[in-house]
């Protein structure tokens, strides 16, 4: 007489599992691929383009910084670089205040990564954020310092955030020292109002010679912290892997336009994992059926 075993049940019911894992891992990774219209499209793609020939990061170490050039701080004062060394070192920030994109998510990464290093701003080194555009002024500067301070989380330590503007010239002077090359672009508008540029941080001994680079806009605490303690003893780092992140041109049409294709292939991944589990589910039922009639089959012969 035939009989539907344990081991086949469990075999049919591997089968249909599997399948339907294999659905489910497809459709995961279509979604996977998808950002909200309002999260930053930046990506890894396989040739730059061309607006980004003139963008850059050259790790210029132990080079000295002007600690002559004069810049605005945030509280609309005419400060030398200077003044902020000598007896600590500093982290260093070149980005604008009013980037669509990639210099939030850097200065969202440098506060994150200091809520977990021990060192203190102010009494153990310096946060020192310059904007690259001459054209924003004291209240952008000193709304972003209020907007990180806050989200840093300890108001005491205010007196060691510096967010500054300045001249085109003496933002020249900085940027070449610290080897960070940007391109001016057009904006939504179609005006030059925003900047191709790359993601780092640097440390600064307390001498002004730049330490340290680190890439990107997400920092080790761990590395911020050696990195930190080394730059006060004035000792220079090491080159790290120029790994750029890149920040230019924010198209929100070419967002929707993305979007719209990534919601096709969440469409289709979902089409594929109700076609596989039908696919599936028919043929169990049929072998299962089968079997079945075998076994009444076999009962009315015995019978």
């Amino acid at each position: 007489m035939y009989s539907i075993n344990s081991t086949e049940r469990l075999r049919w019911t591997a089968r249909l599992a599997a399948a339907a894992l294999l659905s489910f891992a497809a459709l995961t990774s279509s979604f996977a691929q998808v950002s909200r219209y309002d999260e930053k499209q930046v990506g890894n793609t396989n040739e730059k383009p061309n607006i980004l020939n003139g963008v850059g990061i050259a790790q210029h170490l132990n080079q000295q910084i002007p600690l002559d050039l004069t810049f605005t701080d945030d509280m609309g004062k005419l400060v030398q670089l200077g003044s902020y060394f000598g007896r600590k070192p500093a982290i260093l920030a070149l980005v604008y205040y009013q980037c669509p994109m990639l210099c939030s998510e850097e200065l969202n990464g440098l506060s994150s990564a200091l809520q977990m290093v021990s060192l203190v701003p102010g009494k153990d080194f310096s946060v020192i954020v310059i904007s690259i555009d001459p054209s924003e002024g004291t209240d952008l500067a000193a709304a972003k310092k209020r907007s990180y301070v806050r989200r840093y989380g300890h108001p005491e330590t205010a007196a060691g955030w510096h967010f500054m503007t300045g001249t085109q010239q003496n933002i020249d002077a900085l940027t070449k020292t610290v080897g960070f090359s940007y391109v001016k672009i057009p904006g939504p508008d179609g005006k030059l109002t925003q900047y191709a540029h790359a993601s780092s941080i640097q440390l600064v001994t307390p001498e002004g010679k730049l330490a340290q680079y680190y890439m990107g806009v997400e920092y080790s605490p761990k590395d911020i912290r050696i990195g930190l303690v080394e730059a006060s003893g004035n000792k220079i780092g090491s080159p790290v892997d120029n790994i750029l992140t890149y920040c230019y041109h924010y198209d929100p049409q070419a967002n929707k336009h993305s979007l719209i294709i990534a919601r096709v292939v969440q469409l289709g991944g979902a089409v594929t994992l109700v076609m596989l589990g039908g696919f599936m589910w028919i043929m169990f039922r049929r072998d299962y059926r089968a079997a079945h009639e075998k076994l009444a089959s076999g009962t009315k012969v015995n019978g």
